[in-house]
């Protein structure tokens, strides 16, 4: 609404009041009209508004137009026209013409396309690579590889989309420290980016490096640790992992039944915090918290497994850039490393628990979603059906069926 409608029940008895006073000869006629004017200006001044106010609303720089959108990438956005997938510029230009039954995000300047059954990449033209035979499934990127399966067996791709290792394992996941866990039967190992299998395929189950120590199982269900050279360093005796290593110490958990114990190790196996949490979250990588569940709250320790944080949350993430997200009483909010509850607990949900994006995260009040910063003041008002995290300045949004762009 960009006006506030007369009917207000104030301003029209000020209107009638005027014309008593007109009539009576009390107050001239150019007076009155200038002091109503006044009023009604003032009105409209401080009443809420949907039209753009120094970003306070959000500024709708590309229409409500689609059936859906994503997130720019690289210039370029996917949206639905019709049932079919195309990309526009930031003005919101189509500059690829929807064609495509899938598509994704453009990434150095290839973006995974596929029409009817022809699979392959597009560049920022529109033309396109097929990929013979066509890849049935494309994990993302890391390391310079990407996973891909063809003919229901897994090889990778570089990010010229050259199969550089051949199309040979039951699965494969993504490269990290150099080496990516492989199946090779019904067990696992690991490749280097050559394709060699280094680690052979030994273990029921294989996991990523992380500073420098995979968690693996044995065919006993056992979890343990290996060095990048294969070594078994951590010999299987733990029953759950959380991630991975970070700051020098994993999650892992005792016990086959729940309820499991949770505690944390370091890189020899040494239980540096003893098992006697419900659940445990690695360290944050630039925060020396870690969250974890007792008695089915959540609160934060430190790397001495002292409760800094008590536990009174019923969700807490991990801290970033200083804050983390928390729920209590239903509702989600943000609380500092000291404790202090920076954004108080009031929203139904949150577009992306993984963190705030470009200083914004969208919330839900109310059934509709708008934007707030970190120090939880609301920057765009909720408004929106329906609401993604901003990227490149931009972020998809819907009112009704219809999906359009904001900028900030």
């Amino acid at each position: 609404m960009l006006f506030k409608k007369l009917e207000d029940k104030n301003f029209s008895q000020l209107i009638r009041l005027g014309l008593i006073a007109i009539a009576l000869g009390i107050v001239p006629l150019t007076a009155c009209v200038s002091f109503l004017k006044s009023i009604h200006q003032s009105s409209q001044a401080s009443s809420p508004s949907l039209a753009p106010q120094n970003g306070r609303t959000g500024d709708r720089v590309i229409k409500p137009q689609f059936e859906a959108a994503g997130n720019f990438s690289e210039g370029l956005a996917v949206v639905t026209i019709n049932g079919k997938k195309g990309y526009i510029d930031k003005t919101g230009n189509i500059v690829i013409k929807p064609q495509f039954d899938f598509a994704e995000k453009f990434e150095q300047g290839m973006a995974a396309a596929k029409i009817g059954n022809q699979f392959g990449y597009i560049d920022k033209t529109g033309k396109m690579v097929v990929i013979n035979p066509p890849f049935e499934q494309v994990l993302q990127f890391s390391e310079g590889l990407a996973p891909t399966s063809i003919g229901g067996k897994w090889g990778y791709i570089d990010t010229n989309r050259n199969l550089v290792i051949k199309p040979q394992f039951s699965d494969a996941q993504n490269f990290s420290e150099g080496l990516a866990s492989v199946r090779v039967g019904n067990q696992e190992g690991y490749i280097d980016k050559t394709g060699k299998i280094v680690i052979k395929p030994q273990y029921k189950q294989a996991y990523p490096f992380k500073e420098g120590r995979a968690a693996v199982f044995d065919n006993k269900l056992k979890m343990g640790f290996i060095d990048t050279g294969g070594n078994l360093v951590i010999k299987p005796q733990f029953d759950g992992i959380n991630d991975g290593f970070s700051q020098g110490l994993a999650p892992v958990a005792m016990g086959s039944k729940i309820p499991q114990r949770w505690g944390y190790i370091d890189k020899t196996g040494k239980f540096v915090i003893q098992p006697q949490f419900e659940y445990a979250s690695p360290f944050s990588q630039n925060e020396d918290l870690a969250a974890v569940t007792v008695d089915k709250k959540t609160g934060y320790i430190d790397k001495t497994g002292k409760l800094v944080l008590p536990p009174q949350s019923h969700y807490a993430g991990s801290f970033e850039d200083g804050v983390a997200l928390i729920s209590r009483g239903g509702k989600y909010g943000y609380m500092d490393k000291t404790g202090k509850i920076v954004i108080p607990p009031q929203f139904n949900e949150v577009r992306d628990r993984g963190g705030f994006s470009e200083g914004l995260i969208a919330v839900e009040i109310g059934g509709k979603y708008g934007y707030m910063d970190k120090t939880g003041k609301t920057v765009i008002q909720p408004q929106f059906d329906a609401a993604g995290s901003f990227q490149e300045g931009l972020a998809p949004v819907r009112i009704g069926s219809q999906w359009g762009y904001i900028s900030r």
